[in-house]
């Protein structure tokens, strides 16, 4: 009876599909398959530890999980911010840096990295292979104000440096100085908890916290995320946030799908400050922390002496190991040098066993790809969209190496017991340590084997070293260990480790198992069991075990399962590969010490989930070529994406309808908008609310409200000028929101680096400007630009910009290029600063900014009078403002009369 009430619910499901697709004339796959939520198929792995696929792109998120995270008992997966980011084809940094993903555009689950409908499935995939997903959320800033004017998103979305229409955002959603922000816009001083939390970094748009509509638009952003199953959140750049504007975010968040509790938080605080208030230990009470200082010293011991590692508990280490996320390195400190890194061979990989079997903070293993300089794009196509991983190329799979795998086995063993004992130094390069009667680990970071005994705390017999294999139903894959009265004689090769732990005996007791399961499958389908442990594919519904059918509506399977071992299971139908249903609750039981065991069950088809047809009526005019379209917070009405919208059909009798089937007993919050194309032409402003009923059907009668109608065009001005040090640029126009020619009502543009200025004002629509460009001194003198008034016609909607050069200033320069081989830590810029203006006039605060993209080689091109004797320095600038100068004397050479000139140097 259970088949037959699961038979026709899928026929219901299926006609419900079919009357959706007739309604809004579209196909099945728009109405909702991608934005469904992914929950779990059995109970998570109970582990702590993470691995990190920095901008891997989703489908080989999904093959991971499946074919090595899930097995080898990963708890979770970390990945790359999944939002719109900027897609820049031609940036001083290169083609499509790595940091684009750090530069939202939009809150759309559409980047390089793949859609929301690729997102989703990833989250399903990691799910079923007992993997939960924690997403790196971009949340204090958008896009950087110093972009050039016509880049987009990778989805297409257009914006200005504080305008996002797709979120929106408009100029009033962020930071700017008089607004909490006390300096000029960037931060100057890096103990100072206003200008850190309030003012941008890195000519990063900073969002306004404080605002409740800028938190309700990033909880709804993050809360998307959660609805698609995501488990919770490395956050970026906390420190840049204030923490109650950050706890009061968090406070808006719903609880995850797969298992119903908080999301997950670890955020980035970056190290180096002096400030109590903006250390990490200070911000423990909105989540774990990252652990920079741990990351650092253990680089400093792999590449001195990990004997040292013993007084690890006596480190000054970022926050107390319970509120840390432990990591070995990540993406920006692997670019400085300041960590370990794949560049560092088996000091790298020692260095993750290590942290894998230390007990501080919940341990991350990091991938990401190999590269040349520091801003280099991951392996992409022409278009910058990221392409698959392949390992052992271009891509680190550290997280998949047998050693590894073997490691995140013994930290889950060793989870219980968050002390070490016996830490045995055999000599400076060579430790031994155990974690209670749980596991046992031996390091050799030099180039000969060793041999010693070591008190490992485990029962008597045989265990199989997890590194260099694996404990299977036959016995051990690689080393075998014996152990006698908790003691093992253990040689550990060169360079390398062995370790063991309780749950890879290579004795272990099987118990054969057999499951007899009644149920009820149409043609062609197929039934499964899944469970906590390998033998019943680890969690993983693509290594699920099929069952036999006996042909009377019966199926059975027998699985050799650890003996006295606690067993979570359930089971699941499949068409092929494909998951088709699974119960919705997991058994469980206890293996006897020895015999056989035996289960007999029935299976239980997961609830009917009730749905309401509600229609939607909407009256509206339309243009030609429009399209009107519905969108709300439930996944049947797109989950808040604008590009996920249901599309309403022209109805006969005039408007627009639709019907959507949506969850009874629902708050629904939705909105109307208008495309054209893929493109939203405009959208309505405020959300509508209503709650479906338990059951039957609803209707809403709407009458589709315009946004307000703005007279204004954002236009955007940049222009390259060289300025003396006590001049600013300005624009300055023939209509009063450009001062009206007075060069005292003139806009003050804003200092982008490299001789760049630019600013964006609003101008009326449909209007011709006259226009120039000037340089005033602080004391008022004007310098205008050369030549006839520029001119430029607003449209009649949207944005525009103009990108020019200031003209009579460049035609006698010299365009000087200054190359420099310096070392840094993450955090140190390196400037350039001389006698003449051009070079600051010897003042470091107006030192020319050296870019890193070829670091250790920083690169900047300046335009500097001909036939003048220079004299120059580099300096280092740290993140709290104080400078470094060079040593020696001061560097001089003469420009010529024409021409170009260079100068290769290195610090001294």
């Amino acid at each position: 009876m259970e088949r037959a009430r699961s038979r026709l619910r899928s026929r219901i499901r299926h006609v419900l599909l079919a009357a959706a697709v007739a309604a809004f004339g579209i196909t099945p796959v728009t109405v909702a398959v991608a934005t469904s939520p992914a929950s779990a198929a059995v109970t998570l792995n109970d582990s702590e530890v993470t691995a990190n696929l920095w901008e891997w792109n989703w489908k080989s998120v999904s093959a991971a999980c499946t074919n090595h995270l899930g097995p080898a008992g990963y708890g979770a997966v970390q990945v790359a911010p999944p939002q719109e980011s900027v897609s820049l084809p031609n940036s001083i940094d290169g083609v499509h840096p790595w940091y684009e993903v750090y530069q939202p555009v939009s809150y759309r689950i559409d980047s390089r990295l793949g859609n929301r409908a690729q997102f989703t499935s990833m989250v399903t995939a990691c799910h079923n292979a007992g993997v939960r997903v924690y997403v790196d959320a971009v949340v204090n800033h958008m896009a950087g104000t110093n972009n050039p004017g016509g880049v987009t998103g990778y989805a297409g979305t257009s914006f200005t440096g504080y305008g996002y229409p797709a979120v929106p955002y408009g100029y009033e959603d962020f930071h700017h100085p008089g607004d909490n922000c006390p300096t000029g816009g960037g931060i100057n001083d890096w103990n100072n908890e206003a200008q850190v939390a309030s003012c941008e970094l890195l000519q990063l748009s900073d969002l306004y916290t404080e605002k409740e509509t800028v938190r309700n638009k990033i909880a709804a952003y993050l809360n998307d995320l959660v609805g698609l199953g995501v488990d919770g959140f490395r956050v970026d750049a906390v420190k840049h946030i204030k923490k109650s504007d950050f706890a009061a975010i968090l406070g808006k968040l719903n609880n995850t799908v797969a298992e119903g509790g908080r999301p997950y938080v670890a955020q980035e605080i970056f190290d180096g400050a002096g400030n109590d208030a903006l250390k990490a230990r200070a911000f423990i009470g909105n989540g774990d922390v990252l652990d920079f200082a741990y990351a650092k010293g253990v680089k400093a011991q792999f590449q001195g002496s990990i004997s040292n590692l013993a007084s690890l508990p006596s480190w000054n280490l970022d926050a107390p190991g319970a509120n840390v996320f432990a990591m070995v390195t990540n993406h920006d400190l692997e670019r400085d040098g300041v960590t370990l890194s794949w560049r560092n061979g088996t000091d790298y990989t020692l260095a993750n066993y290590f942290v894998l079997a230390y007990p501080h903070g919940k341990p991350s293993v990091y991938d990401s790809f190999t590269y040349n300089n520091r801003n280099q794009s991951p392996p992409s196509d022409g278009n910058g969209f990221v392409t698959d991983t392949s390992c052992g190329g271009s891509w680190n799979c550290l997280t998949q190496s047998t050693g590894i795998k073997g490691m995140v086995g013994w930290a889950n063993a060793a989870k219980s017991v968050k002390s070490v004992s016996d830490f045995k130094v055999v000599n400076s390069n060579v430790i031994g340590f155990r974690r209670g009667d749980r596991a046992w680990i031996g390091i050799n970071d030099s180039g000969s084997a060793t041999t010693a005994q070591f008190t490992t705390g485990l029962a008597n017999g045989e265990y199989c070293d997890v590194i260099s294999g694996a404990a299977t139903t036959t016995g051990c894959t690689g080393t075998k260990i014996t152990v006698s009265g908790g003691q093992a004689t253990v040689t550990i090769p060169a360079n390398n480790a062995v370790a063991i732990h309780v749950n890879a005996k290579a004795d272990i007791t099987k118990i054969a198992t057999t499951f007899n399961v009644t149920a009820d499958l149409e043609s062609g389908q197929t039934l499964h069991v899944v469970g906590n442990v390998p033998a019943l594919g680890g969690g993983s519904t693509a290594n699920s075990v099929a069952l036999t059918a006996n042909g009377d509506g019966t199926y059975k399977t027998t699985a050799e399962l650890p003996a006295s071992t606690a067993v979570s299971y359930k089971y699941l139908i499949k068409n092929g590969a494909t998951v088709v249903e699974q119960e919705a609750a997991n058994r469980s039981f206890t293996t006897p010490a020895t015999g056989t065991a035996t289960r007999t069950d029935t299976y239980v088809s997961p609830p009917v989930e009730v749905k309401v047809a509600t229609t939607f009526n909407v009256t509206a005019d339309l243009e030609s070529g429009q399209t009107l379209h519905v969108v709300g917070n439930v996944p049947a009405l797109g989950g808040g994406d604008n590009a996920a919208s249901v599309a309403l059909a022209a109805a006969p009798g005039g408007g627009y309808t639709g019907v959507v089937q949506l969850p009874a007993s629902t708050a629904i919050s939705y909105k109307y908008l208008i495309r054209e194309g893929s493109a939203v032409a405009q959208a309505e402003v405020a959300d509508r609310t209503f709650t479906t009923p338990a059951s039957g059907t609803a209707t809403r009668t709407d009458t589709y409200v315009p946004a307000p109608v703005s007279d204004k065009i954002a236009t955007t001005f940049t222009v390259t000028a060289t300025a003396a040090t006590d001049q600013n640029l300005y624009v300055v126009g023939s209509i009063p929101a450009l001062g009206s020619w007075a060069p005292a009502g003139a806009i003050k543009l804003t200092a982008q680096g490299n001789n760049l200025y630019s600013g964006v004002i609003d101008l009326p629509k449909s209007t011709a400007v006259e226009y120039k460009f000037l340089k005033k001194t602080t004391a008022g003198a004007v310098t205008w630009e050369s030549g006839a008034n520029r001119t430029l016609t607003t449209p009649a909607s949207g944005t525009h910009a103009v990108t020019e050069a200031f003209r009579g200033d460049t035609a006698s320069q010299i365009a000087a290029s200054f190359n420099a081989g310096v070392t840094t830590w993450y955090g140190q810029n390196v400037f350039v600063v001389g006698n003449i203006p051009a070079l600051g006039g010897w003042n470091p605060g107006q030192a020319i900014a050296l870019s890193s993209a070829d670091y250790p080689i920083w690169r900047v091109a300046v335009n500097l009078p001909p036939n003048t004797a220079v004299e120059y320095k580099y300096v280092k600038k740290n993140p709290d403002g104080t400078v470094i100068w060079e040593s020696g004397a001061n560097r001089t050479f003469t420009t010529p009369t024409s021409g170009t000139h260079t100068s290769n140097d290195t610090w001294k």
